[in-house]
């Protein structure tokens, strides 16, 4: 890309966020009880990935959602990773995401995780790492869709002169995805409500995916089959894209208080009458203690070597492990395996002594709590702070859509860049923004 389309972009951005702002493109979280919600800012700068090492992540990714979606099905059927002892057995069901009420359920196709979310880092050192797997429900789709869109229409040109892979068949991919592993009848996307931080989203996915866009009120079971409430009649449900945490989906099954699930529908889906994307359970193998184990799933499930590298990371319930930890805390970065969106993320260096000794003790009291890693000294990338152009680090949300016919990686992405210099956490709840990504066709 020029310089002259590079400026283009960039006299567009103020324009671009204004247009993001009136779709309602924000991002919440709740933290300690209270909603916290903010525009997610974008910046015109893109990220730019060759064609060739697109080629070498793609396998990778396909190769690390297949091996999941293998253990899912195992750990929730024969268990035989943990009979072979590969994965502690403790460990997966002290896992706050294993759910015991999926026990012996087989999902529509044997598809666990539809939408995944792969979050990685490129070090200095040219390699890609995966920190983080998302497998319930990954968000963030939406936006490259949307501001590439805005992006065409205010710089025309740039898309016409630079070989840049289109990214606008995600909602063909979401919807042959859906097809797939549905029972007979519509797909629907399920959304909490227009209050929902991520209602822009919900809406957006459904218009792309062709598929209905529905709340609770909207949905109900009966004779074990979930239907959707019509003007022109009742339409029986094939498939449900649910944007809703598992906890909150079926108050008889799962937490009774909940407003806004749907009454029987884990009856529904036991009885194999309907397909929930992404499926229940998924907790146990995106929790961030069995992410030490993925590259032994693939070994295990796959009889290959691991194309995508994890960050170099200890489990504190290893005694080897929690000895390493215990003697470089300074140096290591401690997450909290309960907290998500940059949450519980200690640095060991940012520690006091007495902090550092605090930590020792938490640490060694509940080992299972935590998972430590090696600091990936990861890129920064150039965004546009105040009219200064300023190198920030920058992640990468990779989605993976797999159906019953294949696993495909989306030739986009959400990058997520931190706005702050001094901060490595580029979680959009920590007050990050986005950018573009281009996937060079050549």
């Amino acid at each position: 890309m020029n310089s002259e389309q590079l400026n283009d972009l960039i006299r567009h951005e103020q324009q671009i966020n204004q247009q993001l702002a009136r779709y309602g493109v924000k991002f919440g979280i709740y933290k300690n009880g209270v909603f916290q919600e903010r525009l997610f800012p974008f910046d015109a700068f893109p990220r730019v990935i060759e064609a060739q090492e697109w080629e070498h992540l793609q396998r990778g990714l396909v190769q690390r959602v297949t091996a999941l979606n293998r253990f899912l099905a195992d750990i929730y059927g024969e268990k035989r990773i943990i009979a072979d002892g590969v994965v502690p057995e403790d460990f997966v069901y002290r896992s706050p995401g294993y759910l015991p009420q999926c026990e012996g359920i087989t999902p529509p196709k044997g598809i666990y995780s539809h939408i995944s979310g792969i979050d990685l880092v490129k070090g200095k050192d040219g390699v890609w790492y995966v920190l983080e797997d998302n497998l319930r429900i990954p968000s963030g789709a939406s936006y490259p869709l949307i501001a590439r869109e805005l992006c065409r229409r205010c710089s025309p040109d740039t898309f016409r002169h630079n070989h840049i892979v289109d990214n606008r068949n995600y909602g063909q991919l979401l919807r042959r995805t859906m097809d797939s592993v549905n029972t007979g009848g519509i797909n629907v996307v399920f959304t909490p409500g227009r209050y929902n931080a991520a209602y822009f989203e919900h809406s957006y996915l459904a218009e792309q995916a062709g598929a209905v866009l529905a709340e609770s009120g909207d949905l109900y079971v009966h004779d074990s089959a979930l239907y959707y409430r019509s003007t022109h009649g009742d339409q029986r449900v094939g498939a449900i894209y649910r944007r809703v945490s598992d906890e909150y989906m079926d108050p008889l099954c799962f937490e009774p208080e909940s407003l806004i699930g749907i009454p029987n529908l884990m009856a529904a889906y036991r009885a194999g009458n309907v397909a929930v994307l992404n499926a229940f359970g998924n907790g146990v193998a995106d929790d961030k203690g069995i992410y030490y184990f993925v590259p032994k799933m693939i070994r295990y499930y796959l009889d290959e070597e691991p194309i995508l590298s994890n960050a170099p990371t200890y489990l504190p319930m290893y005694p080897e492990d929690q000895a390493y930890i215990l003697d470089n805390l300074d140096t290591l970065v401690i997450k909290d395996v309960a907290e998500a969106g940059g949450y519980g993320v200690v640095f060991g260096s940012k520690l006091t002594r007495e902090q550092l000794l605090a930590m020792r003790e938490t640490i060694l009291a509940q080992p299972r709590r935590f998972i430590a890693q090696e600091v990936i000294d990861f890129q920064d990338l150039p965004i546009l702070d105040n009219g200064t152009v300023v190198d920030r680090k920058a992640d990468l949300r990779a989605f993976v859509l797999s159906g019953a016919e294949e696993t495909v990686a989306w030739p986009s992405g959400l990058t997520r860049f931190s706005r702050n210099p001094d901060s490595f956490i580029v979680n959009s709840s920590q007050g990050g923004g986005f950018k573009d990504t281009w996937i060079l066709s050549r």
